[in-house]
């Protein structure tokens, strides 16, 4: 009689194991499904849509500039500046930089360090989708739709913990800058999904330095 219990608990825990793991294996399955819709929907031929969108917005700065339009700007990565060579002028290709289009000059006089942390707001977007025709945001440090200097809190940030794109622009920045920061894929997250994010995304952020500070110094009040 006490065997036969047994056996029949025995048998109801592997009847309710098998239909746990059917359950999990099937919304797997719909989260797998529903991923790979957006890569096919949305998100379709998505490599060859993002180097079209930088190398035409690359040709488009170049053309800017050489018009003598001053608020657009072309740097060159971080990691390459101040390269030397001996066998002439060194050249880069298009995905070694950032463009950033510069909405207001700030008046601080220094810019940050590799080694410094910033306060900083910020978001950031892919470039236009179908459903998203001013590009999807997958991050923001504003808290709303758009920035206010009133309740908006600048996020810390080390600059030496952010992907190439993101530390050369910050590098580049005085206090007070507001910049349209577009970065190439290469020197955001490459060919590696994060988060939200698919892989081979040309990355822009609406960037704002507000302050920045040395390893050992007193974190800048934020008014």
């Amino acid at each position: 009689m006490t065997y036969n219990k047994t056996k029949t608990t025995l048998q109801r825990i592997i009847c309710a194991a098998s239909v746990l793991l059917l359950l999990c294996a099937t919304v797997g399955a719909f989260t797998s499904c529903s991923d790979d819709d957006k890569e096919m929907g949305e998100f379709a031929d998505w490599r060859n849509r993002n180097d079209k969108y930088w190398n035409d917005l690359y040709t488009q700065t170049k053309q800017k500039i050489a018009n003598g339009d001053k608020s657009w700007d072309i740097i060159l990565n971080y990691t390459y500046q101040n390269q030397k060579s001996t066998q002439g002028e060194l050249t880069y290709s298009p995905e070694r930089y950032i463009i950033v289009h510069k909405l207001e000059n700030g008046t601080g006089s220094g810019t940050p360090l590799y080694t410094d942390s910033a306060l900083v707001h910020y978001q950031g977007r892919m470039i236009p989708s179908e459903s998203y025709t001013g590009g999807f945001v997958f991050d923001n440090s504003w808290g709303g739709l758009t920035f206010n200097p009133k309740t908006s809190r600048p996020r810390q940030v080390y600059v030496g913990a952010m992907v190439d794109g993101f530390a050369t622009a910050l590098q580049a920045m005085h206090i007070g800058d507001n910049w349209e920061v577009y970065i190439p894929y290469q020197l955001g997250y490459g060919s590696v999904k994060q988060n939200e994010i698919p892989a081979f995304s040309v990355l822009i952020f609406n960037l704002r330095l507000h302050s920045y500070y040395r390893a050992g110094t007193k974190v800048p009040d934020v008014i």
